[in-house]
């Protein structure tokens, strides 16, 4: 039986002065398949109340903590409870909160990075495949029409064997010791407890990463790596430097940087194959970059006809006719989207189509961890080359 209404959705973080928790929110709605009914807003109880009656909720159904959430909506009808759970907190409290929820039966979206070690991240992938409930990874820029169109042109060899990646993701907002002056925002994101082992590497590099390995269905296998901290007193790294090996004999190289004064969120890739290169830019994402060894350069607009012709993921993706923009917003409601239907098809007991599972998901998650551990090792060795861990 087909289901006839919204998905139910809880938040556990996203509390007052949040900002990624409100873009989850945002994005949910865009679609009008998802309604927030529940949340634990925050660690501290009366701020989570207080976001409850921000957003207009039932205060019975506005928590304390998480834990009260799962006891709570448990008892409730499969027609009342949540059907999934939003986990939007600072990195240490994923993989709890998303391993009690997943035993208790709820689906899980996630943000990134999913755990703070790579042994939470596998204990959390081999939960999902128990209890074969649908994980989604907030890697948000999967999301975007044209990356996906990039994937389908790898895919689909427009570009052969895929030789060099080029990826960087460059910021400048923790310049100065931001965190010193109380910012919520680079408080966490610069304390070991709550960001675990990786600062900019975590925060960042992992959406490089995870957008290099999704465009070019490839596997990074060997890294090279330099972290630093160029703020003095910074507890972890504000910059990373990587070479990289890919698992067909393609190399690449990767940096992101926090300290990078003016710019502001410069995620590009470049991909480089034998018979031509695409290029994608976050700021400016609406056109997708194809360059051939011969004749000119062409440049692919969303929403044209072409793009959906070519890839049916990116026209699946795209909301509005050409030259109206779609952004960042639209490019975490189309994950929303997707991993929505997923659970939709999994509530009415079938199987999700492949177009359906196009979002990240916890085996992303594993490979996220693993990428932040290695690039710790490679940067603490004195070694050239540290093999990614399995």
């Amino acid at each position: 039986m087909k289901l006839k209404r919204k998905l139910r959705m809880g938040m556990v973080g996203g509390g007052p002065g949040a900002f990624i928790g409100e873009v989850h929110r945002k994005a949910s709605r865009i679609d009008g398949e998802i309604e927030l009914v529940a949340g634990a807003f925050d660690i501290d109880p009366k701020k989570s109340k207080k976001m409850g009656r921000e957003l207009a909720l039932d205060k019975n159904r506005v928590y304390s903590d998480y834990k009260e959430m799962i006891r709570a909506e448990s008892k409730l009808p499969l027609g009342e409870r949540v059907d999934f759970v939003a986990v939007t907190t600072p990195n240490n409290w994923h993989y709890p909160i998303a391993r009690d929820f997943l035993k208790a039966g709820f689906h899980v979206m996630c943000e990134k990075p999913m755990t703070i070690t790579s042994k939470e991240a596998k204990q959390l992938a081999a939960l999902v495949k128990k209890t074969k409930r649908v994980f989604g990874l907030m890697h948000n820029y999967t999301g975007y029409p044209m990356v996906k169109l990039a994937k389908d042109m790898v895919k689909q060899k427009k570009l052969g064997k895929v030789r060099k990646v080029v990826v960087q993701y460059p910021q400048g907002w923790l310049a100065t010791a931001l965190e010193r002056t109380g910012q919520m925002q680079a408080s966490w994101r610069t304390d070991p407890k709550q960001s675990g082992a990786g600062g900019c590497v975590g925060d960042i590099g992992t959406h490089a990463a995870n957008l290099a390995e999704y465009i070019t269905g490839l596997k990074i296998t060997h890294i090279c790596a330099e972290l630093t901290t160029f703020v003095t007193g910074r507890r972890l790294d504000d910059d990373c430097n990587c070479l990289i090996k890919f698992n067909n004999g393609a190399k690449g190289i990767l940096h992101a940087s926090q300290v990078s004064i003016g710019e502001e969120n410069n995620l590009a890739i470049w991909v480089h194959g034998e018979k031509g290169s695409v290029e994608w830019h976050q700021e400016h994402p609406n056109y997708l970059y194809f360059k051939p060894p011969a004749g000119p350069e062409e440049v692919w607009k969303r929403g044209n006809p072409y793009v959906a012709e070519y890839s049916a993921a990116a026209g699946r993706n795209t909301r509005l006719p050409s030259g109206h923009p779609e952004a960042f917003l639209e490019a975490f409601a189309n994950n929303y989207a997707n991993f929505c239907e997923a659970v939709k098809t999994v509530i009415e007991g079938k199987k999700p189509s492949p177009l359906a599972m196009d979002f990240p998901d916890v085996e992303d998650g594993v490979r996220g961890m693993l990428f932040i551990e290695t690039v710790v090792a490679s940067s603490k060795s004195k070694q050239k080359w540290t093999a990614m861990k399995k």
